[in-house]
């Protein structure tokens, strides 16, 4: 059974090794400052809206917050934030965002059940684990059924690690990953829409599993065959095939958290590798006569909806996954930034004439679509041609940013705040601390 092969791992793992200790700590980092980023910018109010009605006995403090709140209530709100700008990490394999679905279920019973700054960075490393491997099992097949990948796996994650911090037995363990498999979702629809539900999703997954897991300790069932079953998570969710063997291979030797990438642009990551082989390319937009862009198929129906090129983003959150605008933008701009998806950026008339110079074409790629390699070619006013190629995204798991790199990530969307680099160290440091307090303090400072 697989989920019990799972839980016995959750619950048996000791020490951390070192470089998943360290994996660990950099996307706890990159999560905290897309949360800061996104209350900066004023994103991701619904799920604080919601989760601060519903209130609760005071269990945690949701990032960015200093009201104490039920623990799923306040890890709805944190993920909502971590998701809301859509510039959090990103399992290539999976095609799963890992520390969405894990950090706020981490932190908010964390918090209710006392736990150390180490106890606290191995549940999260054991929930980043979990969400790649889950999502690697089959590759795209949840978004080729019309599913969100993070949404699906996301209840589970979420549920394995309250489970790790609640101190659940195995069986009990099971009975909550059961419970949560009946919980996954996430629908892809708002692909065609300017609805923000893709942000949502994480909020749901990480309030649903931290639910499931107490429904578990409170003595419900759920089947041990969820993910196997025939109308377990994987036949009734993904329209590909599944490999099991993919969850428990090496389980504990090899780490899928040591390569999940961290991106670099505030948009879908199946775009990334597409703006950089732009940027490559060298040119300008005001020299641009034709753009050539080359896509894997699996990416294509996600960033080139039928709205693409053709009119102007239908939100903020449209525009990060309308890859003609985006690439306009990077044209124009010479950078994709939070600053490229706002309002009133996403309103200007230039971009969206660049945008429809866009032509895109598949790129046939024997792999998953989130390490396809990139290219590009730009025929400019004159007759000459600039290609750009490159063999993946910056971020990603071949190419990634080091740790300086994203200290500099981090500082940005702390708006280089006096303090940032001070909860940046706590937050390397946690394994050392005894709770969160420091970084939430801190967290919630930063963001005021």
């Amino acid at each position: 059974m697989t989920s019990r092969d799972l839980a016995e791992w959750a619950v048996g793992v000791g020490d951390l090794p070192d470089d998943v200790r360290h994996a660990a700590a950099r996307h706890m980092l990159d999560g905290v400052g897309n949360a800061i980023a996104a209350a900066r910018f004023g994103s991701g109010t619904a799920g604080w809206t919601v989760a601060n009605a519903l209130g609760g006995p005071g269990e945690a403090r949701p990032l960015t917050g200093s009201a104490g709140l039920s623990a799923p209530a306040a890890a709805m709100a944190t993920a909502v934030l971590i998701h809301a700008l859509d510039f959090d990490d990103t399992h290539a394999g999976a095609l799963v965002h890992p520390t969405v679905v894990s950090l706020p279920a981490a932190f908010a019973v964390g918090q209710e059940t006392g736990a150390t700054g180490a106890e606290i960075l191995t549940a999260f490393a054991l929930g980043l684990e979990t969400a790649c491997r889950l999502g690697a099992v089959s590759p795209h097949g949840f978004h080729a059924r019309g599913m969100h990948a993070s949404g699906v796996v996301g209840t589970l994650s979420s549920a394995l690690v309250a489970g790790r911090l609640m101190d659940f037995e195995p069986s009990v363990l099971v009975h909550a990953l059961g419970i949560a498999g009946s919980s996954s979702a996430g629908l892809l629809e708002f692909l065609d829409s300017d609805a923000d539900t893709k942000s949502l999703h994480p909020g749901s997954a990480s309030f649903n599993g931290i639910l499931a897991a107490r429904l578990a300790a409170a003595g419900a069932s759920g089947p041990a065959s969820v993910l196997e079953g025939k109308r377990g998570l994987y036949a009734a969710l993904s329209d590909r095939p599944a490999d099991l063997t993919v969850l428990t291979n090496d389980l504990g030797s090899t780490w899928e958290a040591t390569r999940i990438g961290i991106k670099p642009y505030p948009s879908c990551q199946l775009m990334h590798v597409t703006l950089d082989a732009v940027k490559a390319a060298g040119a300008s937009a005001d020299e641009v006569a034709d753009i050539e862009v080359f896509v894997h198929p699996d990416s294509k129906h996600i960033v080139c909806g039928p709205n693409a090129g053709v009119a102007a983003p239908r939100s903020t959150y449209d525009g990060k996954f309308d890859l003609p605008w985006s690439v306009a933008a990077l044209l124009h701009d010479g950078a994709v930034t939070v600053e490229t998806y706002t309002p009133e950026s996403i309103a200007r008339e230039e971009i969206l004439q660049t945008a429809r110079k866009v032509r895109v074409n598949d790129m046939m790629y024997d792999g998953p679509a989130a390490s396809a390699p990139g290219r590009a070619l730009i025929t400019l006013d004159d007759g000459r041609i600039l290609e750009g190629r490159v063999d993946g995204s910056r971020g990603s798991a071949a190419f990634p940013l080091d740790d300086d790199a994203l200290r500099d990530k981090f500082d940005a969307n702390c708006g280089s705040h006096s303090r940032a680099q001070e909860l940046a160290d706590r937050i390397f440091g946690l394994a050392d601390e005894p709770d969160l307090t420091a970084v939430l303090d801190l967290a919630a400072d930063i963001s005021r």
